[in-house]
């Protein structure tokens, strides 16, 4: 008999991520291979781009882990679209990632009323669509091989 909850429990949650990390260990080589290392370690990895008067023009919030960029969120404020700012955060993050933190990758999700058209203008390709997620909304998974 077992009784089933849902709730929120940070300690179940944080003693799950244990046993399946440790059962993802045991059952792939390559998880093995990355125990100890500091590629096992998520990075997080920002770029900021800050206007003339200190505010927030725009950024990108991701991570690295293992030898991926996993960009999260990229966002420029509506002044200072069109004029390349969101490609320099993004070439930024990319080279960072690329550069100094050995990754060969890069993925991303984007919805189709956002930036689909610009992922694709830099060189990332759809591996995933998901239609009505959420409803009436597409979501495309894209990767990038950084080089």
């Amino acid at each position: 008999m077992f009784r089933i909850e849902a709730e929120v429990d940070k300690d179940r949650r944080d003693l799950l991520r244990s046993r399946l990390r440790d059962s993802n260990t045991a059952a792939s080589p390559e998880f093995a291979a990355l125990r100890g290392t500091p590629a096992e370690r998520e990075l997080p990895l920002h770029v900021w781009a800050v206007d003339a008067s200190g505010g927030l023009a725009g950024g990108l919030v991701g991570h690295t882990w293992t030898t991926w960029l996993h960009v999260a969120y990229l966002w420029v404020d509506e002044r200072h679209r069109g004029a390349g700012l969101g490609s320099r955060l993004l070439l930024r993050a990319e080279r960072v990632a690329r550069d100094e933190r050995g990754c060969r990758g890069a993925r991303l999700e984007t919805w189709d009323f956002q930036a689909p058209r610009f992922y694709r203008r830099h060189g990332y390709k759809v591996v995933c669509a998901i239609p009505d997620y959420p409803p009436g909304v597409t979501e495309y998974t894209l990767i990038k091989p950084l080089g």
